[in-house]
């Protein structure tokens, strides 16, 4: 079996965990059908796999949207808070760069790892859009080359009913703070 690619029972589990949670929440994704989903699932091996391992950290993926142009439906993380993969740096250069108290690993290498990449500020404000999400964490975002460039990466959370983007060394790390991550299937 290839890292990447789950066993039959182990993808048709996901595929009903997937389905009945876009059932629940279709405010997210109006007029988009499961079946067409399903099929572009069935069709990726490697993109179910992806899903998994955001299930797994308890990312919730759920569908967000739909882009007409690539055929593409769009996962993102879409669990109440910032999943269960925090307390990273922002990049491997911040993460080698830290000379004492290294965490595990980093927010975009960890997403790579995942098959997944980390939300742009634009699709964190596109998330919030459809729910309230981060009242209590954070979530690191894609971060401009002229801000990474002087060491720092922005981070985005939700507090009184306002999204806000904020910024941060690129080699911080919080446990309150994480990543959301976005799949195109």
């Amino acid at each position: 079996m290839s890292k990447k690619k789950l066993t039959a029972e182990q993808s048709a589990e996901l595929l009903k965990v997937l389905k009945s949670r876009f059932e629940k929440n279709m405010n997210r994704h109006k007029d988009l059908k499961w079946e067409k989903i399903q099929a572009k699932l069935e069709a990726s091996p490697e993109k179910i796999w992806s899903l998994n391992e955001m299930e797994e950290t308890e990312g919730e993926p759920d569908v967000v949207d739909y882009d007409k142009k690539t055929d593409e439906y769009i996962f993102f993380d879409c669990s109440p808070e910032s999943p269960k993969r925090r307390s990273l740096c922002y990049d491997y250069q911040a993460w080698e760069a830290r000379k004492a108290n290294k965490p595990e690993s980093n927010a975009i290498d960890k997403a790579s790892e995942m098959g997944i990449e980390i939300l742009s500020e634009e699709q964190y404000r596109q998330l919030q859009e459809l729910g309230k999400f981060d009242l209590k964490t954070s979530s690191w975002v894609k971060t401009p080359s002229n801000i990474r460039e002087h060491g720092g990466a922005i981070f985005c959370d939700r507090r009184y009913n306002t999204v806000f983007m904020y910024h941060n060394g690129a080699d911080s790390y919080y446990a309150a703070r994480g990543f959301r991550g976005m799949l195109k299937v």
